[in-house]
């Protein structure tokens, strides 16, 4: 199979390089658009923050994955790069590694289910745009479907494996239910946001924003629906909150012991979770010492990440036998797709559908008659026959690509039952 596929990803880019070559769905559409017909008859283009990959059947033997890639140069940088920073893979390889690409498997994060949402979401685009074609479609199925079996019989997208996400898994261990809790994050840059869509997705029951610069708390607020507490007041409304997670790029301290000390008075001891996740930190860690204070920074939450992440890559041996499963079921499908076994399996079908109805009737009729009911119905067959093996020969003819040919020769198998049996 004349599969092609060229990747740039975090394997072979330094995110500069990568973010350059990030397309929005609306580019992914019309990149479609400016390559079908061109280089590729049916494929997918998937783009995310960490990878940008083109996997597709090329129009004619003289289109290879470098094309592709001087085409995606020329398409979003018109730059000179050096093929350093790409991957090209070809027939199985390009499936395995697409399969790998969906299951976690390869993921910056190993794990990362994400990705798996977002194969999804490519290969819808790739229908809309009816650049999902025969085979495409074929390896679609068994891509979904080797990402859902990956997440359901695997552990490699369990326990958390960044800092914010393992705040947040954290905090549920402390607080058996987050729906009568409030939380606070101190923080609207990268870090804190994740760590907010984190609390938002595990059920929070109230949720709000702080910091320095106000918009950007505004901003984060209105997107996840919760509420702004003006920087300069934070400490005065420190004890209102079940959860503070700090995130900021501070210098210096922005909560003290005695700023702790103070709300957990007005909270009459009620417990509290301080979560600093930030370099360095926002919080005093002498925080601690305070009587139901529940107090983690980045150094302990960085140890819950690195056993989680070793326990993910104990799972990656499974999702490879599950990968191997699957795509061998493709190629094994894929290699039937021949003219010659198909033929001699479709008469093989038609003659077994003979014998039985004969035998069925053969009582209806006389010794004498019996060898011209023989002979009768095999010139039947043989004429029902003629014209579908006509056209499974064609498929040996010059001229006619394997894509093409593996498509008649399965609509044929599809159409008469073959591979049901």
């Amino acid at each position: 199979m004349n599969l092609i596929a060229v990747c740039i990803n975090h394997h072979t880019a330094p995110v500069g390089v990568r973010e350059s070559f990030f397309l929005q769905d609306d580019e992914i559409k019309n990149f479609i658009n400016d390559i079908k017909g061109k280089f590729l008859k049916e494929g997918l283009v998937i783009s995310t923050c960490n990878r940008t990959e083109i996997y597709g059947l090329p129009v004619n033997q003289n289109i290879n994955s470098q094309n592709l890639q001087n085409f995606l140069i020329e398409y979003k940088t018109k730059k000179e790069l050096g093929s350093e920073f790409f991957h090209h893979f070809i027939s199985q390889t390009a499936v395995d590694h697409l399969f790998s690409v969906a299951t976690g498997i390869d993921s910056l994060l190993i794990g990362d289910n994400q990705i798996f949402k977002q194969v999804k979401e490519s290969i819808e685009i790739a229908e809309e745009m009816h650049f999902s074609g025969f085979l495409m479609k074929r390896i679609f199925d068994a891509v979904i479907r080797a990402g859902k079996r990956a997440i359901t019989e695997t552990r490699i997208s369990e326990g958390a494996v960044t800092v914010s996400y393992a705040a947040v898994q954290l905090i549920e261990k402390i607080f058996s239910t987050l729906n009568k809790k409030s939380a606070l994050v101190i923080g609207a840059g990268e870090t804190g946001e994740i760590a907010a869509k984190h609390l938002v997705e595990r059920g929070i029951g109230k949720l709000s924003i702080t910091n320095r610069t106000f918009e950007h708390a505004e901003e984060l607020a209105e997107k996840l629906k919760g509420k702004i507490i003006p920087f300069d007041n934070l400490r005065e409304r420190l004890h209102e909150f079940d959860i503070i997670i700090s995130a900021t790029s501070a210098e210096n301290l922005i909560l003290t012991k005695q700023d702790i000390e103070a709300a957990m008075k007005k909270r009459n001891y009620a417990s509290m979770v301080l979560m600093d996740i930030a370099i360095p930190r926002d919080i005093d860690p002498s925080s601690a010492e305070i009587d139901y204070v529940f107090y983690h920074d980045i150094d302990s939450l960085d140890i819950i990440v690195e056993q989680n992440l070793e326990k993910r890559k104990a799972e990656i041996p499974k999702v490879k036998a599950i990968i191997d499963e699957e795509v061998n079921n493709f190629f094994t499908w894929y290699n039937s797709l021949e003219a010659a076994p198909t033929i001699k399996i479709l008469r093989d079908h038609f003659e077994t559908v003979r014998n039985e109805e004969v035998e069925k009737n053969i009582n209806k009729f006389s010794e004498a008659d019996r060898e011209k009911l023989d002979i009768i119905t095999k010139r039947i067959m043989n004429k029902l026959l003629h014209q579908p093996t006509v056209e499974l020969k064609k498929n040996s003819e010059p001229g006619i690509g394997t894509d093409e040919s593996a498509m008649r020769i399965s609509i044929i198998r599809e159409l008469f039952g073959i591979d049901k049996k």
